[in-house]
């Protein structure tokens, strides 16, 4: 079971669009996937059709300890996709996680449990680097970072990195950056050529051939409760996403490992 973070502190860069669609494309490729929406705005949960008042169980009661996280798994609409969504309540998470022993640790402890029942982890993180981020990377295989091709495209992404970093160096030796995926390309606009070159340096070899571009069924989508490839599997957001996973599903290929 391989463990993703998506993570980026900066808004609007696609982070949970990238989290829906890419574990909607795990699935749709027949790799058996769980979403973990980690972000109490809940649009993950959302965005793959699961309506607020049909939660019974969501990630906060796993995290403080009042449920078990078999009973917050729920089914969606691609047969290799699962979830455990959000709920607003997550917000009182950080601060209730402070007083745990080992509060470093307790998403790592919890996933350990199910490590035989999926190939792929997806987790949406929160727009900060709070606790609960910290136990998404302590967690975490690898984190794929989300950046917009657009003016201030690196902005914030120092502290980012730093974070990584002091993670991986005092509680989880393993952690990598499995890749950086750019978001919101324009082809019309010579800046976004700009940026991925910029970010290429910045990230040698670990920038992700496909590139999202800015679609309007992408955008579409999550009003519907349906991520790209099941409101309509033809656009150019469904395809890239497609494309995506089977970089993540081919990683050593890509990246000439």
């Amino acid at each position: 079971m391989k463990i993703i973070s998506i993570a980026n502190q900066k808004g609007g860069v696609g982070k949970t669009t990238t989290s829906i669609n890419l574990s909607a494309s795990l699935g749709y490729l027949g790799a058996s996937t769980l979403l973990i929406d980690l972000d109490s705005q809940a649009n993950s949960t959302s965005g793959v059709g699961i309506k607020k008042e049909k939660i019974e169980k969501s990630i906060y009661e796993v995290l403080i300890g009042k449920e078990d996280i078999l009973n917050s798994i729920m089914d969606t609409d691609i047969d290799f996709l699962d979830i455990i969504p959000s709920s607003i309540n997550l917000v009182g998470a950080e601060i209730e996680i402070l007083g745990m022993d080992g509060r470093e640790y307790i998403l790592k402890k919890i996933l350990s449990k199910i490590n035989k029942l999926y190939d792929y982890v997806i987790i949406d993180c929160p727009p900060s680097l709070g606790m609960i981020t910290l136990n998404a990377f302590t967690a975490s295989d690898s984190i794929l970072i989300p950046i917009q091709c657009e003016y201030y495209a690196l902005e914030g992404l120092g502290q980012l990195i730093n974070t990584i970093k002091a993670v991986k160096n005092n509680f989880n030796s393993s952690l990598d950056i499995e890749g950086v995926l750019m978001t919101m390309f324009d082809p019309r606009i010579n800046l976004s050529k700009e940026v991925i070159n910029n970010v290429k340096k910045h990230f040698p070899n670990k920038v992700f051939h496909t590139i999202i571009s800015r679609n309007v069924k992408l955008a579409e989508s999550p009003s519907y409760g349906k991520p790209c490839i099941l409101y309509d599997s033809t656009s150019n957001g469904a395809v890239s996403y497609l494309e995506l996973a089977k970089e993540i599903l081919d990683f050593s290929k890509y990246f000439n490992l």
